[in-house]
């Protein structure tokens, strides 16, 4: 269990702070929703301690009352001149929270202004205040800064001010980044203790290449001895390094940024995307939250009353992965010109299995789209979490089987010739 202190705004617009104890961050955000608060801000506290009860002591929860950071200042891993995801969670719930109290939006952007600690912050969210009193709609002032704010993001704003539930779009908004970012770092801690072990592993196995295997080179070439055929692989990878490390690190870090740079072309991106679509396991994980997403963008714009053609044509831009949107663009199409959203969406099978289609169907004949939709969001993405917590199980033991096979050809390939030296003395 961890310590948390929160901020957040009571019912009646007020202010509350505290601390509480909760196995994760979602946890503690659930636990404040259940007192009725809707959460401003919210950062582990690890040096705060617990009574008897598991509960804070009263001078404890004095305490985190008087001294509850801003959101600016629970970023704690944010700088002061870069917009951070903590930054910008934090003001995706606060902004949600005022909404939601009955506070204009250039008012709520006026005060999250105000109270923002980062620099980078504060002018930005100035900036998208001076566009939105401008005339400009959110989403389309979000969209001028793209660094900040995803597609994703955008899309979904825009997606809340079309159907008249911008607070609640921005809560699912806020929602959506915590559990990224505490899959990630779910991801990161698995794979931290393998990668340390690559790290030191390919250590040694410069070391191995440029001092020691030479040494073997020569007490066979003075035998005359014939190494095997791996030894022979693994002695001229030696010599390469020795005699063109230089220029193969030169390579490396060339081809390394053409990469990026072409990745983030959009020819790059959409054959990135496509590839990644192709992977086993990995593609259909994407395709799957990519459809719990858009699900759940249609089922609440179709239950806010706005009509398909425009619904889809929103929900569309929050998949994320351009091949995907594009499928999903010609389903639209023969939405248009008549056909049953099902056998539309049929034709897009990277995204849609045939039994998500047989409920759209059912539940579009029944008139419970909307409801379905939703629905069928929050089974999938149930249905992820747990794949993606196995997936994560296995990737530490299939790195460290991997590391190991690597670093034991090297080694039985070095061995191997000491075998048969005696026959070379002989």
């Amino acid at each position: 269990m961890a310590r948390f202190r929160y901020r957040a705004l009571q019912a009646d617009g007020g202010i509350a702070e505290g601390e509480l104890e909760a196995g994760g961050r979602q946890e503690a955000l659930r636990a404040i929703e259940s007192r009725g608060l809707r959460p401003i801000s919210l950062a582990e506290n690890g040096s705060a301690k617990a009574g008897r009860n598991g509960k804070p002591s009263p001078a404890k929860a004095a305490a985190g009352a008087a001294t509850a950071a801003d959101p600016g200042e629970t970023a704690g891993t944010a700088t002061r001149g870069r917009i951070t995801g903590r930054i910008l969670e934090d003001f995706t719930r606060l902004l949600s929270s005022l909404l939601a109290a009955g506070v204009p939006l250039s008012r709520a952007l006026v005060i999250l202004t105000r109270e923002g600690a980062n620099p980078a912050a504060k002018a930005k969210w100035k900036e998208i205040h001076d566009l939105v009193v401008d005339g400009m709609s959110l989403a389309d002032a979000m969209a001028q800064s793209p660094d900040v704010f995803p597609r994703v993001y955008v899309a979904m704003v825009e997606a809340g001010e079309t159907g008249g539930f911008l607070d609640v779009v921005l809560a699912q908004i806020a929602d959506f980044q915590a559990r990224e970012k505490e899959m990630r770092a779910k991801v990161l801690t698995a794979l931290l203790y393998p990668s340390i072990l690559l790290v030191l592993a390919l250590c040694v196995l410069v070391f191995l290449l440029v001092f020691f295997i030479p040494r073997f080179q020569g007490i066979f070439a003075g035998f005359g001895a014939k190494l095997p055929m791996l030894t022979q692989l693994i002695v001229g990878a030696s010599d390469v390094l020795r005699s063109y490390g230089l220029l193969v690190a030169l390579a490396v870090g060339v081809g390394y940024l053409l990469a990026r740079n072409w990745l983030q072309s959009p020819a790059g991106r959409r054959a990135w995307e496509d590839l990644v679509l192709r992977l086993p396991t990995v593609g259909n994980l994407v395709a799957q939250y990519a459809m719990a997403r858009f699900c759940r963008m249609l089922g609440t714009l179709l239950g806010a009353g706005v009509p398909l053609i425009n619904c889809l044509n929103v929900a569309r831009r929050s998949i994320g992965n351009q091949i995907l949107v594009d499928a999903v663009a010609n389903s639209i199409d023969l939405v248009k010109e008549g056909k049953p959203l099902g056998k539309s969406l049929a034709e897009c099978p990277r995204l849609f299995s045939g039994s998500v289609l047989e409920m759209i169907s059912v539940a579009e004949e029944s008139g419970k789209l909307d409801t379905e939709l939703v629905r069928i969001a929050n089974v999938t993405e149930g249905d992820l979490d747990r794949r993606l917590k196995t997936a994560v199980a296995m990737a530490e033991p299939l790195l460290l089987f991997l590391i190991a096979g690597f670093i034991g050809t090297i080694f039985i390939g070095m061995v191997i010739p000491i075998f048969t030296l005696q026959d070379y003395i002989k």
